[in-house]
């Protein structure tokens, strides 16, 4: 297997306010928000540690290394930026980038692919799952985690475009997946170093490759980035007050809106499919999602 390139120190940025909610069909729901510093989020350290990790994110396993042990660093920085969009345009890859974070860290389910790292040019669009990990159960379960990320204003908004993007996935007979299936099948040798773990992983993925009792299947991962305005009462507040009201505020923001996920996971098409549901704050969310991406790509 491949090894996850976030740790879980990633996770040290946040404040875990709702853990392993349960929703419908055993699925989970976990909500952070930001570490606060002075009645604010604390952006400059998001930014950091992301700038610290995006190649791994943008790029593959096999370019990173072929880069790094040529000490071409100023070009493995310079191919991780131009595959981002002008951040002046740019709506949805932060979130892409917190879904894999989050995925690998939380959830340690190491990356396969990413869409980003698919772009030829900067101003590509590239269809289909935002990014896809590989989840080991045990040693006979396996589950494929096919990313969506949206960020919207209203977390309502979120939850229905979310699950419309993986409702299309899922139609047409699955074709659409049978599509993300072909990707990774024909982008896997980038992901690996040598024949023995590309041998194993092919095991896993590819039945027509298996020779050991091995079951794979399809489940999501969800990143919801939502608009959370600090008010000017609030932020006159003591910094402790208002660490505390914030996340109770978030909290009760998220439990109020627990029905549209229930009511989505009920669903038909997506009977028997496993979500991991992930659930950000952002105060400023369409200048700041712009802001941070500047800072990470300028």
């Amino acid at each position: 297997m491949i090894e996850t390139n976030i740790n879980s120190n990633f996770l040290d940025l946040f404040h875990h306010i709702i853990k392993d909610y349960g929703l419908e069909n055993s699925n989970k729901l976990n909500v952070f928000t930001l570490k606060m510093q002075n009645n604010r989020f604390a952006y400059n350290d998001l930014v950091e540690l992301l700038g610290d990790n995006l190649y791994y994110f943008a790029l593959s396993r096999t370019e990173i290394k072929k880069l790094k042990d040529e000490g071409k660093l100023n070009t493995l920085i310079k191919k991780t930026k131009n595959k981002f969009r002008d951040y002046t345009s740019n709506e949805g890859e932060l979130g892409e980038v917190i879904l894999y974070c989050l995925l690998e860290a939380h959830l340690t389910a190491p990356k396969i692919l990413t869409k980003l790292e698919l772009k030829t040019a900067n101003n590509d669009y590239v269809k289909g799952a935002d990014g896809v990990h590989l989840l080991k159960l045990d040693e006979e379960n396996y589950q494929l985690i096919l990313g969506e990320a949206k960020m919207d204003a209203k977390l309502k908004d979120g939850i229905y475009n979310a699950f419309s993007s993986i409702s299309k996935l899922l139609k047409e007979n699955n074709h659409k997946i049978n599509f993300e299936f072909d990707l990774i099948n024909s982008q896997l040798i980038k992901e690996v170093y040598d024949e023995k773990q590309y041998k194993i992983l092919k095991s896993i993925l590819l039945p027509s490759a298996k020779e050991e009792k091995t079951y794979l299947d399809y489940s999501f991962g969800i990143f919801l980035g939502f608009e959370a305005k600090i008010t000017d009462k609030e932020m006159k507040l003591s910094n402790s007050e208002f660490r505390t009201q914030i996340k109770e505020r978030i909290k009760q923001e998220v439990l109020d809106v627990i029905s549209s996920f229930k009511f989505q996971i009920k669903k038909p098409e997506f009977t028997g499919y496993q979500f991991y549901i992930y659930i950000i704050p952002f105060s400023d969310l369409a200048d700041m999602r712009k802001e941070i991406i500047k800072e990470l790509t300028i």
